[in-house]
């Protein structure tokens, strides 16, 4: 059997650079509102669904794209403790300044490497369309969940959503898109599966649920 590879910090540094001015300006209307229904077969209607049932006081976001599902997500408080993370300064001012009304915490890191919070301590974690944006296989972007997890309170939610390639019931546009997406370092999914979600939840977790839309897997974890 041929070993996984891990993926070096240039290619994860890559995968993170797409999303620049341009792509951020058009993200809510473009992904989120048209190749998430039409292609993905996943509303983001869906997906702030998810937000809404599971965002606690003290959140951490976790590749927070525009910003889209925490501006419109209702919290459990007026005041909620917001931070948010990720490889690109871009995407963290974007969404630092839609939010500011929170004032947000906004770190670069790596999510594949420790995430040195410190003392922080959250309810919950949020990592809505990130794994499949990172390089590697399951085994190696698990790792985001062990590093989120020394930083999440006993009964805290981590919940999220990704494209997955294999074990999904895809619609007629959902191949080629893929297949642009992985060519063009968009998505970084080619060898994602549900049964290697399942794994990589499994092997780590007790109590988890995914729930597949359409060509996304969408996982709910509450850590013990």
């Amino acid at each position: 059997m041929k070993q996984a590879v891990s993926p070096s910090a240039e290619q994860v540094k890559a995968g993170s650079a797409v999303y620049g001015r341009g792509v951020l300006a058009i993200y809510d209307v473009w992904v989120l509102g048209i190749v998430c229904p039409l292609v993905w077969h996943c509303s983001r209607a869906r997906m702030l669904e998810q937000y809404d049932r599971h965002v606690g006081n003290r959140h951490l976001d976790l590749g927070p794209g525009s910003g889209f599902y925490l501006d419109h997500c209702t919290f459990p408080t007026d005041r909620p403790e917001l931070t948010l993370v990720d490889l690109n300064d871009e995407v963290l001012r974007k969404t630092a300044g839609r939010l500011r009304r929170y004032r947000p915490a906004a770190l670069r890191r790596d999510v594949l490497q420790p995430l040195n919070l410190g003392d922080a301590r959250f309810d919950s974690v949020g990592m809505n369309f990130l794994l499949h944006c990172i390089p590697g296989g399951f085994a190696h972007k698990g790792a985001v969940f062990d590093n989120v997890v020394p930083y999440v309170t006993k009964g805290g939610r981590i919940f999220g959503s990704t494209v997955l390639s294999h074990g999904v019931e895809h619609g007629r546009l959902a191949p080629a898109k893929l297949t642009i997406l992985n060519a063009t370092k968009v998505m970084s999914n080619r060898e994602d599966s549900l049964a290697g979600l399942d794994e990589a939840l499994s092997s780590r977790f007790e109590r988890y649920r995914i729930e597949v839309r359409g060509s996304v897997a969408m996982f709910e974890i509450t850590v013990n």
